[in-house]
C-alpha cells in the first residue's frame, strides 16, 4: 500500500461537485465517491526535463542537442526575463503549485499523467532526434510528492537518451511505486497495463505511442529490446490489438483507460482517424477513457456512447516560457481533468481546473485565463455535441448530450 506524502482528507465538501461524498479508499487511505463510482485525475504532458530540471535540487548535466539551445539553463533564463526570478533549487512542491491544493480538496481515487521525459543521467542521446528530455532520477521525488500512480510512457521523448536512459527510468519509477505502462523490457512488458486497485473497482491502463505524435517506429519494444508501445497506424488491425489485449486482462467490474499519444502538437483539428479509432474502441468495449495528449494546449472532448474521449489534454506543464511562437493557442494555460466513472464505465461527470503556467510553477488561473480557456473548449467540444460552462468556483464543467 503506497503511502501519500502530503494528501489528507479534510472533510471538506468539493465546491461545485455535491454529488461526491467522501468514503475509505482501501488501497491509498484515500477517500472517495460512494455507489462505486470512481474520481481519476487524468492529464496531459508533463514535461520536467532540460529548463524545469535545472532549477530542482539535483540537475544533470545542462548541455542540449538541439538546433538552437545548446544548454539547458537557457530556458531558465527565458522564463525568467519573460515573468521574473525563480529562486532555484527549488522544493519538489513548487513546480506543482497550486495544483497540490486542488487534488487534495478532489481527492481522486487514481492519479495519471503522460511523463514526456526521460528520467536518466545517461547521456547516450539519440542521434537524429531534435529535442531531447530528461531529468535527475533523484528527481523523481517531483512526481511523488503529487501521489501520482501511474506515468504512461507510450511517448515521443521516454527514449531520447537511448535504451539505458529508458532501462533507468522504469527502474527509477518503479521503485518509487509509480506505474510505467507504454514502455518495457520488452515488447510483452511494455504493451502490459497498469493495475491499479481502488476499493470501487480495479482500473487498467493500457499506453500507446503513434509515429503521427513523433514515436519513431525503430522505437517499438521488441521480444529482446526495451522500447515502447507503438501503434504503427490506427487501423483494423491496431483495433484487433487493442482490444484483444484488453479482453485478456479485464475482468467483471474493471474500467479501462487507453491512453494513446497521437497527432501533432498543435492545432484544433481532430482527424477523421481519431475520431473513428476511438469509436470503435468503445463499440469494442476496449476503452471505458480514451485519454489522448501530444498537443501542446487542451483540444475537444467528445462523450460516445457514455464513454469520454480527450482527443488532446494538453501539456500540464513545461518550461516554454519566454520561447515565443504559437501565441493564440496559450499554451501556458493548462488543465487538470477530474472525470467520475460509474460502476458500468460509464462518464458521471467531468470537471476541469484551469491552471497557468509562470516560473516554472501551476498557478490557479485568473479569471479572464479561465474565461478564455472555458469559451474555446467549449467551442471545440460543440462540434462533438457538448458544451463546457465556467461555474461559480472558476473551474470548467463539461455537458453532453446523451446518444
Amino acid at each position: 500500500m503506497k503511502r501519500r506524502e502530503f494528501l489528507s482528507w479534510s472533510g471538506r465538501a468539493v465546491l461545485g461537485l455535491s454529488i461526491w461524498q467522501a468514503n475509505a479508499d482501501v488501497v491509498h487511505g484515500r477517500t472517495g465517491p460512494s455507489g462505486g463510482q470512481l474520481r481519476l485525475f487524468l492529464a496531459g504532458d508533463l514535461m520536467t526535463g532540460r529548463g524545469i530540471d535545472q532549477v530542482l535540487a539535483h540537475s544533470v548535466d545542462p548541455v542540449l542537442h538541439e538546433p538552437y539551445v545548446k544548454d539547458a539553463r537557457r530556458y531558465v533564463e527565458l522564463a525568467e526575463t519573460e515573468n521574473g526570478e525563480i529562486r532555484a533549487p527549488v522544493s519538489y512542491r513548487y513546480p506543482w503549485g497550486d495544483a497540490l491544493e486542488v487534488l487534495e480538496e478532489i481527492d481522486p481515487a487514481a492519479r495519471i499523467v503522460n511523463l514526456e521525459t526521460s528520467v536518466t543521467t545517461s547521456d547516450d542521446w539519440w542521434r537524429g532526434k531534435g529535442i531531447h528530455y530528461r531529468m535527475h532520477p533523484e528527481n523523481a521525488r517531483l512526481l511523488t510528492v503529487a501521489g501520482l500512480d501511474a506515468c504512461t510512457l507510450g511517448n515521443n521523448h521516454v527514449l531520447d537518451w537511448g535504451h539505458e536512459g529508458l532501462l533507468e527510468t522504469i527502474a527509477t519509477l518503479e521503485r518509487a511505486g509509480i506505474a510505467v505502462p507504454g514502455a518495457g523490457r520488452s515488447e510483452a512488458e511494455a504493451s502490459e497495463p497498469a493495475v491499479l486497485e481502488p476499493e470501487s473497482g480495479r482500473l487498467l491502463i493500457f499506453s500507446y505511442g503513434t509515429p503521427s505524435a513523433g514515436v519513431p517506429r525503430d522505437w517499438q519494444a521488441t521480444a529482446e529490446r526495451a522500447g515502447v508501445n507503438v501503434l504503427p497506424q490506427l487501423g483494423e488491425r491496431q483495433i484487433a490489438r487493442v482490444t484483444e489485449k484488453v479482453e485478456r486482462h479485464r475482468r467483471d467490474g474493471d474500467r479501462v483507460i487507453v491512453s494513446l499519444h497521437w497527432g501533432g502538437n498543435w492545432g484544433y483539428e481532430v482527424p477523421q482517424e481519431q475520431q473513428e479509432f476511438a469509436h470503435r474502441l468503445i463499440d469494442a468495449g476496449a476503452a471505458d477513457v480514451v485519454h489522448g495528449h501530444s498537443s501542446h494546449h487542451p483540444k475537444a472532448i467528445e462523450v460516445y456512447r457514455g464513454r469520454p474521449i480527450l482527443y488532446g489534454a494538453g501539456d500540464l506543464f513545461n518550461d516554454y516560457e519566454g520561447i515565443g511562437g504559437h501565441p493564440e493557442f496559450r499554451s501556458e494555460i493548462t488543465l487538470m481533468y477530474f472525470p467520475e466513472l460509474d460502476r458500468s464505465g460509464s462518464l458521471a461527470s467531468l470537471e476541469m481546473a484551469p491552471m497557468r503556467i509562470r516560473c516554472f510553477r501551476l498557478e490557479q488561473a485568473g479569471d479572464e485565463e479561465a474565461r478564455w480557456i472555458g469559451q474555446r473548449l467549449d467551442r471545440e467540444c460543440r462540434r462533438f455535441g457538448g458544451r463546457v460552462e465556467l461555474t461559480s468556483e472558476g473551474r470548467l464543467a463539461l455537458r453532453w448530450n446523451e446518444a
